[in-house]
């Protein structure tokens, strides 16, 4: 899935974007069930701004792939990273009980 960017309309500023997205799903590696997160995203744009519609499909195409918290939350970060090269970007996975676990992986 293809991450799309628009030109930032204030490039001259730093200024921080941040979105939440609660319905992110992936497939556990080891047993194959779901597992639920909350993906938040904070950036300070530098020349690009992510397209919303794409990165929602981009995070949707997760959904039938196997991958550890860990490797899922890297993957999204270097994904925006490439797509957009802020200035500052944070990526957090909040992920939903499992086993009576919850993880939180956060990357900058």
């Amino acid at each position: 899935m293809i991450l799309e960017s628009f030109a930032n309309p204030n490039p001259e500023r730093d200024y921080r974007i941040e979105m939440r997205c609660p319905e992110f799903t992936c497939l556990c590696p080891k047993t194959g069930q779901p597992d639920f997160a909350e993906i938040h995203i904070s950036y300070i744009p530098d020349q690009l701004c992510v397209e919303l519609k794409s990165l929602k499909l981009y995070l949707w195409s997760f959904r039938d792939q196997g991958a550890f918290h860990e490797a899922v939350t890297n993957r999204i970060l270097d994904d925006l990273v490439a797509a957009v090269s802020p200035r500052y970007l944070a990526v957090s996975g909040q992920f939903f009980v499992r086993g009576g676990i919850t993880t939180t992986v956060t990357v900058e």
